[in-house]
């Protein structure tokens, strides 16, 4: 199990770091379906009043072991939910711009459906239960966006 909160440009990840360390599991001969995602950000969000144009976000936690220690318990209870060998998420934090990676999660299961459900499963926890704060900075405002905690 691959879980890290890896601040910006002092580590570098890319998803085939995580397929490659799931491929590694001793249930790698069971397994039939690998999903992954990447959260990146967004430079354009479309609105009713126009366009927002977003230059960058800033994301951070405040406390990074105790973020670490959810990651870990939300993936425990998945694979034991969906009944998956591996997952692996890499979460950054810091000073992003459009199409930045924020966030890396692959899971590695032995079917395809419940190994999508539990990366689904992944993706709105982490948004929701971790305790985030992200920082947007547009070209009408500055937004303030808080999960988890």
């Amino acid at each position: 199990m691959v879980i890290k909160i890896v601040e910006k440009d002092e580590e570098y990840y890319k998803m085939q770091d995580i397929i490659d360390s799931l491929k590694k599991s001793r249930r790698i001969d069971e397994a039939g379906a690998i999903f992954t995602f990447e959260g990146s950000v967004r430079g354009i969000e479309k609105r009713a009043e126009g366009e927002k144009i977003i230059s960058k976000i800033i994301l951070t936690t405040p406390d990074k072991e105790k973020s670490i220690k959810e990651l870990e318990n939300i993936s425990e209870s998945v694979k034991i939910k969906y009944g998956v060998f591996e997952i692996g998420i890499i979460h950054f934090i810091g000073e992003f711009y459009t199409g930045d990676s924020l966030f890396l999660a692959a899971v590695i299961g032995p079917h395809r459906k419940e190994t999508l459900d539990a990366l689904k499963e992944i993706i709105e926890r982490t948004k929701y239960e971790i305790n985030f704060k992200k920082e947007e900075i547009s070209n009408d405002t500055t937004k303030i966006i808080m999960a988890g905690g």
